[in-house]
């Protein structure tokens, strides 16, 4: 076996004082590295127990993230003791969040559960004590202060971008692109506290062109863009303010721009799915290719929206609604649509969407009824 020397007496003095230096410095900054935080013990009443990480909590039952088997989802009856490392706020039922001094009596730190009561332990103060029966949520100190963060405009938003995009090269070309922007603010953006604000905005357009020789071009075009302002009074009631502008070259609408107000209710509303009722009241100024039929109307929307989560990211989206013109009762429109949006990999996926509108006065020699459909990639956008 060849023998392996080492001559520090050949080394340069500058690499001798560098290695020194890098010895007495390793283990110090090994002392200052953040020690690792002991995991969590939750003991069941058969006594079996489980070693992780405790993720949160609801009134009804306690997400634990177990070392060996995940993420474990168990009723709150289910639990003979329960003890956390890191800090976690607890929130009882009945406190309204809305009120900042509300917010800062609910009492932060390490919790233990033994029977059915639960102690939390703040860093500085003595322990509080409450039945599990009276807590509303148990959330982790970092997503607890995200909950009450100040969000710039740019910030908090949520949805997907699609684009999709058709063409055809022989005797006659066809062009068609599509493109849909879906997108919500909801602040707070977490699931276990009420929202106070959510803004909506959509935009979908679809435009196309169909040449040949000595045939005139047959050109298609329509878009839609709205924004939505909610403001919520109560967990299922919530004030709003709606702007929505309509081209469709297919019905002669140049332009049909909307602004009103109103109130919704949310019907429903699971961690799957939420489908809520809106009426408000709105101007609407119809802008046609034939200004003999513009109009100035007063009328108002009432809609419903529904979402739905599935199984592996799928998820639906369902709007539609009536808009009566109350100055001018033959003036009215129906809308409908939605998409599907399945997911491939990471925040991309494809969606299938689909909208159509019926406008009760268009000019002359135009069809009432338009259907537009949107196929293509998409881009899941998240904050």
């Amino acid at each position: 076996m060849k023998k392996i020397t080492c001559r520090t007496g050949t080394a340069p003095l500058w690499m001798l004082v560098l290695g020194i230096a890098g010895s007495l410095c390793l283990p110090a900054q090994n002392a200052n590295a953040p020690a690792k935080s002991d995991p969590d013990v939750l003991t069941l009443v058969d006594g079996e127990k489980l070693i992780g990480h405790l993720k949160s909590a609801t009134a009804a039952s306690v997400v634990f993230k177990s070392d060996l088997v995940g993420d474990v989802t168990v009723e709150w009856k289910n639990i003979q003791e329960l003890h956390t490392s890191e800090t976690f706020a607890v929130v009882p039922k009945g406190v309204e969040l809305r009120k900042t001094e509300n917010v800062n009596k609910i009492p932060q730190g390490t919790v233990v559960v033994t029977g059915q009561n639960l102690q939390v332990t703040p860093a500085s103060q003595a322990p509080q004590t409450l039945p599990v029966g009276n807590v509303a949520a148990v959330v982790d100190e970092a997503t607890f202060q995200k909950t009450f963060h100040r969000y710039g405009l740019l910030q908090g938003w949520n949805g997907s971008a699609t684009a999709g995009i058709a063409l055809t090269e022989a005797t006659q070309n066809n062009r068609t692109f599509t493109a849909a922007v879906n997108l919500v603010r909801a602040i707070p953006p977490e699931n276990w506290t009420d929202l106070r604000n959510r803004t909506i905005f959509d935009f979908n357009e679809a435009y196309g062109e169909l040449t040949g020789p000595n045939t005139p071009t047959a050109k298609t075009s329509l878009f839609h863009a709205d924004i939505e302002q909610d403001r919520y009074l109560s967990p299922r009631a919530f004030l709003l303010g709606d702007v929505t502008f309509d081209h469709n070259f297919s019905q002669g609408l140049d332009l049909q721009q909307t602004y009103g107000g109103g109130a919704g209710l949310v019907v429903l509303k699971t961690a799957s799915q939420e489908l809520d009722f809106k009426a408000s009241a709105d101007y609407i100024r119809q802008q046609f290719s034939a200004s003999s039929s513009n109009h100035s109307l007063i009328g108002s929307i009432f809609s419903e929206t529904y979402l739905r989560k599935f199984a592996h990211g799928i998820t639906l989206n369902e709007q539609g609604g009536f808009i009566p013109a109350w100055n001018e009762l033959h003036a009215y429109s129906v809308f409908a649509g939605g998409s599907l949006t399945f997911p491939a990999y990471h925040h991309v996926g494809f969606t299938v969407g689909v909208l159509d509108n019926f406008l009760n006065d268009p000019p002359p020699g135009f069809k009432k009824n338009s259907f537009q459909l949107t196929v293509g990639a998409t881009f899941a956008i998240q904050h």
